[in-house]
């Protein structure tokens, strides 16, 4: 089973636009490896205050979350993207992160704070529970089955679909906006973290619920991880996402990093890809804007 683990060929998954590589297999690959292991480490319980060892609360454990790992979704720069099915029928996401600059405590209190914060919020992905051990560091997330807005846009644009209505558009924008001004409006809560900011911001991490309302994800995950942007380059079907000057490098934290993300999403949402190419350009008349007659409602949905 091990040669097999070894020698997987990438897999493509179109769920949230990323791009499996050999380089990082499922949880479930690594099964025969766990077998031997003398001690299973329990999960820790994320709750509305904090994360918690409660007896009364999931008692997932790491061979647990093994098994129910059914197949990756996707990857970025900051690690893998797994779906979890449970016996009991639950299903979440599972975010594995490839290089955790901090310890053990420190981990558990950032998870902490931002699992307090994603949860007094409807516009944000609640953080369930996580792990860390020696091989594998996770959080436990709920799952959409819908995926993200970048699933909706471009699956539906090569097939030459309309998937949103401007209803739904105009939906997504507004909880999408919500969720960063709820963002921005935290309060410091710690001298080592920037609560205050997303610093991940794209269409991959906006997912889409049933009703069209929204959940963004990966909030502060940043500030947990290491973002290899050599790993985003090397998925074609991730969006294009320039950087702002002050955080070319990716390595600045900043509110106005996530205004300009955000407007990024914006022309996605109204002006489809050659909007997001026309940023590239300048925006020396290339828009769609310059070219459909001058106004939003003379556009095509893309």
């Amino acid at each position: 089973m091990s040669s097999r683990a070894i020698n997987t060929k990438p897999r493509r998954s179109i769920r949230y636009g990323e791009e499996n590589q050999r380089s990082s297999l499922s949880l479930s690959e690594y099964d025969d490896i766990f077998i031997g292991c003398m001690e299973d480490m329990s999960c820790t319980t994320c709750h509305d205050d904090g994360c918690t060892k409660d007896e009364n609360g999931l008692q997932w454990t790491m061979k647990d979350v093994m098994r129910a790992s059914v197949g990756v979704l996707g990857e970025t720069g900051l690690g893998v993207t797994e779906k979890l099915v449970f016996l009991d029928g639950k299903s979440c996401v599972l975010k594995r992160f490839r290089t955790v600059f901090v310890g053990r405590k420190e981990f558990a209190h950032r998870v902490g704070i931002l699992a307090s914060i994603s949860r007094k919020c409807d516009y944000l992905v609640p953080i369930n529970a996580y792990l860390y051990s020696k091989r594998f560091k996770f959080v436990v997330c709920d799952y959409y089955p819908m995926g993200s807005l970048h699933d909706l846009l471009d699956g539906a644009r090569k097939h030459g679909h309309t998937p949103l209505n401007w209803n739904q558009r105009f939906k997504i924008i507004l909880h999408t906006a919500r969720a960063i001004a709820f963002i921005h409006s935290q309060p410091p809560q710690d001298k080592n973290m920037v609560t205050n900011v997303h610093g991940n911001l794209k269409s991959t991490n906006i997912m889409i619920d049933v009703d069209f309302s929204i959940r963004l994800a990966n909030y502060g995950y940043t500030q947990l991880a290491t973002n290899t942007p050599e790993i985003d380059q090397l998925m074609p079907l991730s969006p294009p996402s320039p950087l702002p000057p002050e955080n070319i490098n990716n390595k600045v934290l900043s509110q106005k990093s996530d205004i300009f993300q955000f407007g990024l999403i914006l022309l996605d949402i109204l002006g489809g890809t050659k909007a997001l190419d026309s940023t590239q350009r300048g925006f020396v008349d290339e828009s769609p804007l310059s070219k459909r007659g001058g106004t939003v409602e003379s556009w095509e949905f893309s």
